[in-house]
């Protein structure tokens, strides 16, 4: 079958996609240096443990499994730790990503799927957004992310690297059938500090902000499910193969909702409280994110089937009570 390298195939997107992908046929191998992701999450093809600052490791994989493309998710990620960290941030996504896409081009790798976010637009209030929208990153997450989409550009006119870019925004829920979940260290992500506080883990869930401009006062986010998400990535990659040119997709529902909304569909999904307390707003955070997602339906063809609020919960929520991941 056709190798697929998948970077950070041990953290959350990365292994569902790995299912995704050996469900589609192909061979996923996963290059992970397991600082955030799991051994334990990686259960569709070979593991190679690697950090993407290691450009002889990453030489070594690419001439062991010869792929016929990169599915490149391998990144740090936290917006808070980006305000005080930037440099970390600079240097594991954007230096490791460069090392990345030069060793997959000198191994004539040149289909690269890359798993960028709606945080390179920045904070465009009372607009919903798509792949033309401004990008105005807040923080060096988004800004090393908005970075490594110009690097792939310039690739492409160099060296013929084609590349599809997935802009998405809040992923959440879990594999249905619980082979795979969410589950980080520390636990960054709305749902799961949610979960964790219905479920007695946490004292309760902390509200950063409630003096945005939104209807009830926090922020609203643009959700999708895990799964819907790392199908458009396997369309994506079709679509390489298929030799129809790069290109950007944004990936969501189109539909918002705030931090109390989420709560309150918490509440009628596991039938418990949400003990939550406020706290002050997080530098970095927008106030509305919501995703136009027209292109992906109407060029990939791709339809989310899970990506209704409560389904997302019900599935997080299955995943939390029964699995977890040892190092």
């Amino acid at each position: 079958m056709t190798n697929i390298l998948v970077t950070g195939g041990a953290g959350y997107i990365g292994s569902h996609a790995c299912k995704a992908l050996a469900n589609a046929g192909y061979t996923p191998v996963t290059y992970d240096n397991l600082v955030t992701g799991w051994q334990d999450a990686v259960k569709f093809g070979p593991f190679e443990q690697g950090d993407l600052l290691d450009r002889a490791r990453l030489d070594e994989v690419f001439a062991r499994y010869q792929p016929a493309a990169v599915m490149h998710f391998a990144a740090l990620s936290q917006v808070g730790e980006a305000m005080t960290q930037p440099g970390r941030y600079w240097s594991n996504n954007v230096t490791g990503s460069l090392n990345l896409i030069e060793a997959a081009v000198a191994a004539g790798c040149l289909n690269f799927v890359f798993s960028s976010t709606c945080a390179t637009y920045g904070d465009h209030d009372n607009v919903v957004l798509d792949e033309n929208t401004p990008q105005l990153p807040l923080n060096a997450y988004g800004a090393s992310k908005r970075a490594i989409e110009d690097i792939l550009r310039d690739f492409e006119a160099a060296h013929g690297l084609r590349h599809v870019i997935f802009r998405y925004f809040n992923v959440a829920g879990a594999d249905p059938d619980g082979e795979v979940g969410e589950f980080h260290r520390p636990e960054t992500h709305l749902v799961p500090l949610m979960l964790d506080a219905i479920d007695g883990k946490r004292d309760a869930l902390t509200v950063f902000g409630t003096d945005y401009d939104t209807p009830d006062g926090t922020c609203i986010r643009d959700y999708v499910h895990v799964c819907d998400l790392v199908d458009a990535h396997v369309l994506g990659l079709k679509w390489l193969e298929d030799d129809k040119g790069s290109r950007v997709f944004n990936l969501g529902t189109g539909s918002g909702f705030s931090v109390m909304e989420v709560i309150e569909h918490s509440k009628a999904v596991t039938n418990r409280e949400v003990p939550y307390n406020i706290g002050p707003r997080r530098a970095g955070d927008c106030t509305k994110l919501v995703s136009g997602s027209t292109r992906a339906k109407a060029e990939l063809g791709w339809s989310p089937k899970r990506s209704t609020l409560e389904t997302m919960i019900a599935d997080a929520w299955r995943w939390h009570q029964n699995g977890h991941y040892e190092r």
